[in-house]
């Protein structure tokens, strides 16, 4: 009987500690909505280290997965500009200041990734790419299968939501605006 009662507490205790630890230590780092988004550093179309923490500082984010020689990606470039320039000076109820888009490509070619940036209108600074198509890092990093894809984020780098595209993009912002 000393044994099980010993089994039990020494459980109830290490249930509170790791219970206590994982709180401590904030969300889980994944791609599933709520856990805190992967970080990822790669390099910006002129050659320099680009990294999500970086641009993250006290803005909502959607990360963007496409690649120049991706039809659907190119169909919704239009989309995600629009939304770029409605919200980027917004004010949302997670105290994000602003939000931006952090594009990673799924290029080979730099020539082609650099073109369709201007083609599309990318406006904003937050381009990367390791060049390295679907090998990418970044693409297993975060299981993406297929493009175009994305991951908005809050200022604290958490997953609010997946999947946007369309009207769905700017409806999520919407959701998360200051009134």
């Amino acid at each position: 009987m000393k044994r099980i009662q010993f089994l039990l507490v020494m459980v109830a205790f290490t249930t509170f500690v790791f219970g206590f630890a994982l709180k401590r230590n904030g969300p889980n780092i994944g791609t599933r909505i709520g856990n805190k988004a992967p970080e990822m550093v790669y390099k910006t179309p002129d050659g320099k280290d680009l990294s999500l923490s970086q641009v993250n500082k006290g803005k909502m984010v959607l990360i963007d997965f496409w690649a120049s020689w991706c039809g659907p990606c190119r169909m919704e470039n239009p989309t995600v500009v629009r939304a770029y320039q409605k919200f980027k000076d917004a004010r949302f109820n997670d105290g994000s200041d602003g939000f931006t888009v952090f594009s990673v490509s799924l290029d080979r070619d730099p020539e082609k990734w650099k073109q369709a940036i201007t083609q599309d209108g990318l406006e904003w600074p937050n381009h990367v790419s390791d060049l390295m198509s679907w090998k990418s890092a970044a693409a297993a990093q975060y299981g993406i299968n297929s493009i175009p894809a994305n991951y908005l984020i809050d200022q604290n780098g958490v997953i609010l939501a997946t999947g946007l595209r369309g009207p769905a993009l700017e409806a999520e912002l919407s959701k998360h605006q200051k009134k």
